[in-house]
């Protein structure tokens, strides 16, 4: 893994997150090297919480992924160039159940040596241990135009990960 990325303290990250998370898309990973899933996300953020670098993340209850981070106590947030939209595309649109994730071309998991799954492809990774979970409550929002993204009620659970690895890939500097 050494070789191929470099590890970075959270607070050595230069993207802009914004961007990083919101325009570029992250690729949530969960899972075992035998058994994984991913989906494509832009909703998420990263800070301080409980004085520990946080990462945070948010999944429909529909999502096959959701089984996946459920099950384990780590997720990856891998971050890609833009020669991957498609790709990311292709992982925010079907599910793990209709197509077989671990599978597609161009795309190489690799198991970090604390244990997640990851991608050789990705630029940056953020590995994370959860920390805390809770479920969107609608009774708690106070813009009501934020009802309108749930029109299937289906509330998207949020997951806190500390993040406990940065790895940033010396082959896409």
């Amino acid at each position: 893994m050494e070789k191929l990325f470099e590890p970075l303290l959270p607070e050595q990250i230069q993207d802009n997150l914004f961007k990083l998370i919101g325009t570029d898309w992250m690729l949530i990973c969960a899972g075992k090297p035998a058994h994984y899933n991913m989906m494509t996300a832009s909703w998420g953020g990263a800070g301080i919480l409980w004085k520990k670098p946080v990462a945070f993340v948010f999944i429909r209850p529909q999502r096959h992924t959701l089984l996946f981070v459920e099950e384990g106590p780590r997720f990856s947030l891998n971050f890609f160039g833009e020669s991957h939209r498609e790709m990311l595309n292709l992982c925010g649109t079907r599910s793990g159940r209709d197509i077989d994730k671990m599978n597609l071309p161009g795309l190489d998991a690799l198991e970090t040596p604390s244990g997640s799954v990851a991608f050789r492809q990705a630029r940056l990774i953020m590995e994370c241990r959860k920390i805390y979970f809770d479920d969107i409550k609608p009774e708690f929002f106070l813009s009501f135009d934020i009802e309108k993204i749930y029109a299937r009620k289906d509330y998207h659970r949020f997951y806190v990960g500390e993040i406990t690895h940065v790895w940033k890939n010396r082959e896409q500097q």
